[in-house]
């Protein structure tokens, strides 16, 4: 008796299993933390970023980003720097000697720590640039750890890769390289750092990657990745966000009348046919890349510089990236290996500009990335110059219009999507099916 009792409740809780499985729809776990999905991320160059190029001056600079809207702060390396082929006078961020230390630049580990919590504080993320492919040329490891911890030449020197002549390359063959290199990413997490920016990540196996952090989130779950690099690969390796590199240059190809606009559908067709939905890429018209040996994105984009930046704002799977000196549209190069500050900083009409955009982001759930988002759906009755399309979520509706040509264009939407709205910054608008978009003009409406 006691049997067929244990059988029956067996069977009674499996056929209520069955059932509410039946019943209810699967709850779906987010691919990311809440947070990721409607943030926007600006890029620090310490070094530029004030006159006196410390934490210290930049902590002053922090409530002017909060007010901004800005959500991550990346700072680029803040490690001391190599003098072994050093480039320039200041030498590259990327060269480092000692990846547990503060570059003295930029001030003390204590002046760091300060800064971390003072934007703590204020809500912010903060996240590092990890340099995991190569150190400098005059890293304590290249003398001290086996010669295998580095990729070497028939001489036994260790590789430079490209023109990069102020580093050496590490080996990823050498298991201990991967541990210690893990303990390094442990190592700022424990001073509370919120993730990492991880710098030519395709040079590095994705076995490392997807090892260090599943070991990171077990210390702390709320972590965030990005990858510069490009590839659905990097989503498969843990990382949060990779690089939207193909964008950077189908923009900067429209805007300068080497690619036709229809470009821009054709990325849109490659990148969600090769990446799942609840990837996220970093969206931008510049960096330190970009702006240094590119261009600024005046010089670059031109007349479209601001259409263009909005577009990175509401692209799906998106996330958007300023960098220093774009928040007042700085139209200056930064020198790379030499100081070369931002002397003053005044809000203007770009400052107005991001602080809408990111409005913008963080009130239409429509807008946000990944597989929280609006598809794209794209709107017909339009020329083929222009790029129109809505994203909509739980009542969120949000229509986009880009004239991605240097000529007026005219169009005639679909009646179903003409009506009231609300623009971009908030006034009550009415979209009327017949629109006219100035060279390179743009509007968003909101409903």
């Amino acid at each position: 008796m006691k049997r067929i009792s244990i059988f029956a409740t067996l069977v009674g809780v499996a056929l209520s299993l069955v059932l509410s499985s039946c019943c209810q729809s699967p709850k779906v776990e987010a691919a990311h933390r809440d947070w990721v999905y409607n943030s926007v991320v600006y890029e620090m160059n310490m070094r530029q970023q004030t006159p006196e190029g410390t934490f210290a001056a930049a902590e002053e600079r922090l409530p002017f980003l909060k007010e901004l809207g800005v959500d991550i702060i990346w700072l680029m390396p803040i490690h001391p720097i190599g003098e072994k082929g050093r480039k320039g006078t200041l030498g590259s961020y990327y060269a480092i000697r000692d990846y547990r230390a503060i570059n003295p630049e930029f001030g003390t580990m204590a002046d760091f720590e300060r800064f971390l919590a003072k934007a703590h504080e204020l809500g912010f993320r903060v996240i590092l640039d990890y340099v995991a492919n190569h150190t400098s040329p005059d890293a304590a490891w290249v003398d001290e750890k086996p010669a295998n911890w580095y990729v070497r030449d028939s001489l036994g020197v260790p590789v430079v890769q490209y023109d990069w002549w102020d580093i050496a390359k590490l080996n990823y063959e050498t298991p201990e390289v991967h541990a210690e290199m893990k303990e390094v990413l442990k190592f700022w997490v424990e001073k509370g750092v919120d993730g990492f920016r991880c710098d030519v990540a395709g040079e590095i196996p994705d076995a490392y990657w997807q090892a260090a952090w599943a070991e990171l989130r077990a210390i702390n779950p709320d972590l965030y990745f990005l990858a510069e690099g490009e590839g659905p690969n990097f989503h498969a390796d843990g990382f949060d966000a990779c690089y939207a590199w193909p964008l950077k240059d189908v923009m900067n190809d429209i805007a300068q009348g080497k690619r036709e606009p229809a470009a821009l559908k054709e990325w849109v067709t490659d990148f969600t046919t090769r990446y799942p939905r609840e990837a996220i890429q970093l969206m931008f018209t510049s960096n330190h890349d970009e702006n240094s040996w590119a261009g600024t994105e005046f010089e670059r984009l031109g007349d479209a510089a601001k259409m263009f930046a909005t577009l990175t704002y509401v692209l799906p799977q998106g996330q958007p990236l300023i960098y220093t000196g774009q928040e007042i549209g700085y139209d200056h190069r930064f020198e790379f290996f030499e100081k070369d500050p931002v002397e003053k900083w005044e809000a203007n009409e770009y400052t107005d500009f991001y602080r809408t955009l990111n409005a913008l982001r963080h009130n239409n759930p429509a807008l946000w990335a990944g597989e929280k988002g609006g598809e794209l759906v794209y709107v017909g009755g339009v020329p083929e110059e222009v790029f129109a399309f809505t994203r909509e979520v739980e009542g969120n509706k949000v229509l986009c219009l880009f004239n991605l040509s240097a000529e007026e264009q005219q169009l005639n939407l679909p009646a179903e999507v003409a009506g009231a709205y609300t623009d971009m910054y908030g006034a009550p608008a009415t979209v009327e099916t017949a629109v006219v978009l100035p060279a390179w003009g743009y509007a968003v409406y909101v409903k």
